[in-house]
């Protein structure tokens, strides 16, 4: 019995050294609130090698506050899934892109993406900036589309033309607002990041643009790197 309890309370202290170790590397600490939620799980994940790895899970039991301390080398997006337990939601995923420091999150159960705020990043704000603004480019292809299927059922082919050519201009207007966004936020690593993320096909010629009007700090971020890595194996494949 004595040594049953002495191995409890010495793997409970190497448990808590564990801890104080992971608290005393972080750089990033986060604080949150789910208001609502009284039971459920919490997934912080980080994308690695293009899969998503899990940094840290919350549990949820009577207590809708939560904390977790993490290290980045760099800003870099954070995916948190909510996991409801037996109640089933669409609205379970949030993108947060974290930066170091300290780190705020507060939402809902009911709306745990759509209304949540997020604050201690400038990054991320930059980010939801950029996606008011893209939403509209998206509104306008559905726009399009359902204009194209009407015009197909019709069978009407110079409408369809004009769809195409429609299209075709506001993909371009797309394009150079995500390229105009990346060169203003040459400070922030957002820049990079919604290059990979969003006009990874363009021409070489204005990713090069992007890539060279990075600070030097960014550069030597992770979406930075990537960047630089990324239009290296372009230009051997286009060669």
């Amino acid at each position: 019995m004595k040594k049953t309890v002495l191995l409890f309370v010495a793997f409970s202290l190497f448990i808590a050294c564990k801890k104080e170790e992971t608290i005393g590397d972080a750089n990033l600490h986060i604080t949150g609130n789910v208001k609502g939620i009284k039971q459920g799980k919490l997934y912080i994940q980080m994308l690695q090698d293009s899969t998503l790895v899990v940094v840290d899970s919350i549990i949820f039991d009577g207590k809708s506050e939560f904390e977790s301390h993490l290290k980045i080398d760099s800003p870099e997006m954070l995916y948190l899934f909510l996991d409801r337990g037996q109640s089933n939601s669409l609205d379970n995923n949030l993108v947060v892109f974290a930066e170091p420091g300290n780190l705020s999150i507060d939402t809902s159960l009911e709306t745990f993406y759509a209304n949540a705020v997020v604050k201690g990043s400038k990054n991320h704000d930059l980010f939801q900036d950029f996606l008011k603004i893209n939403s509209r480019f998206t509104n306008e292809q559905l726009v399009l589309l359902e204009k194209e299927i009407k015009a197909k059922q019709e069978n009407n082919q110079s409408r369809l033309d004009s769809i195409k050519v429609a299209n075709e201009k506001l993909i371009k207007r797309k394009y150079l607002y995500t390229i105009n966004f990346a060169l203003n936020q040459k400070e922030h690593e957002v820049s990079p990041y919604v290059a990979l993320s969003e006009i990874h096909d363009a021409q070489l010629k204005y990713l090069d643009t992007i890539h060279n009007s990075m600070s030097p700090k960014v550069a030597d971020s992770k979406y930075g790197k990537m960047l630089t890595k990324f239009i290296q194996e372009r230009r051997k494949i286009e060669q």
